[in-house]
């Protein structure tokens, strides 16, 4: 008796399907410096001429909010919040992202779902002004239930030493700029999937469930317009932790990010009275609130940075201040 490879749960030309729904919209994010075709063994990337360039990578995935996708089946947006994750990392230290991979491994491949999570990633890419140059899709039956998938991301990203971001800069007096955030982006949703339990409730005009599955922000294009005009002297993208956890992550030793509860501008989704099971110190700590990226620059430089934000869509404000301390941040 033979058996087949299809036999065993992994279905080849379901895998080629899938390649040929995604093909052109991948192509759609390729640039000049992209050498390689889709199939290849490894992503051909040209970095292009740079004085002294400092490659930044990060890798992320998307979490359990995937869980919300399967439920709701609603799949072309995760792609978006996998890419948010890393290029919004390696946004921080003032790099140019310049190329994406993605890794995407279910149970048992359908080639529609997989080709709407791509098409999320592709948007993503073209939001975060990088080009998708490769990925791996693995099917492993036994391994993942049927319907369910998980993706992670990785990201490469270019800036010259000189211009680099590390925190390095900030200084005493300095002001934080606070850019919104889309809603919860990809934090907290083994919390949020205890809170909310029914999808479709309705809540300011949508349901729950499309609530929770607004993409993460992508702020590559806005943040390099500031950084065209104005020196940045540090920033944080805020993920798991919330304030609390990354903005120290970009102050030096003796400072301190001093910043009032009452200036953040709470996004209505953590408004609802599920959150009112939730310790407030609990909230700020696990949450962003609102806040989904902040920049530090100087204080003479706080107005061209939110005009510039507003050029962009952005209604940037300002969140706090620098100054001397040893907790490097005081959230009050």
């Amino acid at each position: 008796m033979s058996i087949s490879y299809k036999d065993s749960g992994v279905d080849k030309e379901e895998g080629y399907r899938s390649v040929a729904k995604i093909k052109e919209r991948v192509k759609a994010t390729y640039n000049k410096n992209v050498m390689n075709e889709l199939g290849s063994f490894g992503a051909l990337y040209k970095l292009g001429e740079y004085k002294k360039p400092i490659l930044v990578s990060g890798t992320d995935g998307v979490g359990t909010k995937l869980k919300v996708a399967f439920e709701t089946n609603k799949y072309d947006t995760v792609g978006i919040d996998c890419v948010a994750m890393c290029v919004n990392d390696i946004l921080c230290h003032g790099a140019q992202p310049l190329f994406f991979l993605d890794y995407l491994a279910c149970g048992k491949l359908d080639s529609n779902v997989s080709s709407e999570i791509i098409k999320g990633v592709v948007e993503g890419c073209l939001q975060g002004d990088s080009a998708l140059v490769g990925g791996e899709t693995a099917e492993m039956p036994g391994f993942y239930a049927d319907g369910e998938y998980d993706i992670a991301g990785f990201a490469v990203g270019v800036v010259e030493e000189e211009k680099m971001v590390n925190g390095s800069k900030v200084q005493e007096g300095d002001v934080i700029v606070a850019i919104p955030s889309s809603g919860a982006h990809s934090n907290g949703f083994s919390l949020l999937r205890k809170l909310f339990t029914n999808f479709n409730e309705e809540f300011n005009g949508k349901t729950i469930g499309e609530h929770l599955l607004t993409p993460t922000k992508i702020y590559v294009k806005p943040i390099q317009k500031i950084m065209e005009k104005v020196q940045v002297n540090g920033m944080a993208h805020i993920t798991g932790g919330g304030l609390i956890e990354n903005v120290p992550r970009t102050i030096p030793d003796g400072l301190c990010a001093n910043i009032e509860k009452a200036k953040v501008k709470v996004h209505p989704l953590f408004k609802h009275e599920a959150f009112s099971k939730v310790p407030e110190e609990e909230m700020w700590g696990t949450f962003n609130m609102g806040v989904g990226f902040v920049v530090i620059v100087n204080k003479n430089d706080v107005k061209t940075v939110i005009d510039i934000l507003a050029e962009n869509g952005e209604e940037a404000y300002e969140l706090g201040t620098i100054v001397k301390g040893d907790k490097k941040i005081n959230l009050y």
